[in-house]
C-alpha cells in the first residue's frame, strides 16, 4: 500500500461518502464542509485502489488533521496508523502543532500516535468526539 499526497479529490470524497455518510449515517451537508479546497489531501491506495484518505487544513501555526477514513476492508493493517504518520510528516515544518477531532471510541488509537485530550467532549454530526493535540 502506498500513501501520498493527491490531487485527486474525487476518489477522497467517494472515500469518505462510503465511510461517515454511509456506514456512520453523517449527512452530506455535515461531511462536505466547503473547506477541502484550502487542505492538503493524503490518498492511500492499495494497488490502483483508493482505500483510505486524510487532509490537513492549515491555520497558522497548526495543522488539523481531518476525515480520516480507511475502508472496511482494510481497518485493521495499520493504514490508518500509516495515514496519520503520513499527515504528520505533511505537516511537519509547516506547523509546529497538529490537532484533531477525534471520535470518542477512537482516543485510544491516536493516544498511541503521541496526542493528547484537550477540552471536553463535543458533538460533530452527531458523534461523540474530542479535541486532540500533539507537537510536531
Amino acid at each position: 500500500m502506498s500513501i501520498e499526497e493527491t490531487d485527486d479529490l474525487t476518489s477522497c470524497l467517494h472515500l469518505r461518502r462510503v465511510v461517515f455518510t454511509l456506514e456512520q449515517g453523517v449527512s452530506e451537508a455535515d461531511e462536505i464542509d466547503g473547506l477541502d479546497d484550502r487542505c492538503l489531501h493524503l490518498l492511500a491506495r492499495d494497488g490502483a485502489t483508493p482505500v483510505g484518505t486524510a487532509r490537513i487544513l492549515f491555520d497558522g501555526e497548526v495543522a488539523k488533521i481531518g476525515r480520516v477514513c480507511v475502508l472496511k476492508s482494510h481497518r485493521g493493517t495499520g493504514l490508518g496508523a500509516g495515514l496519520i504518520r503520513a499527515a504528520l510528516a505533511a505537516a511537519k515544518g509547516r506547523a509546529r502543532k497538529a490537532r484533531l477531532g477525534a471520535q470518542v471510541h477512537a482516543l485510544g488509537f491516536y493516544e498511541a500516535l503521541g496526542f493528547t485530550v484537550v477540552g471536553p467532549v463535543f458533538d460533530d454530526a452527531g458523534i461523540p468526539h474530542r479535541d486532540m493535540v500533539r507537537d510536531l
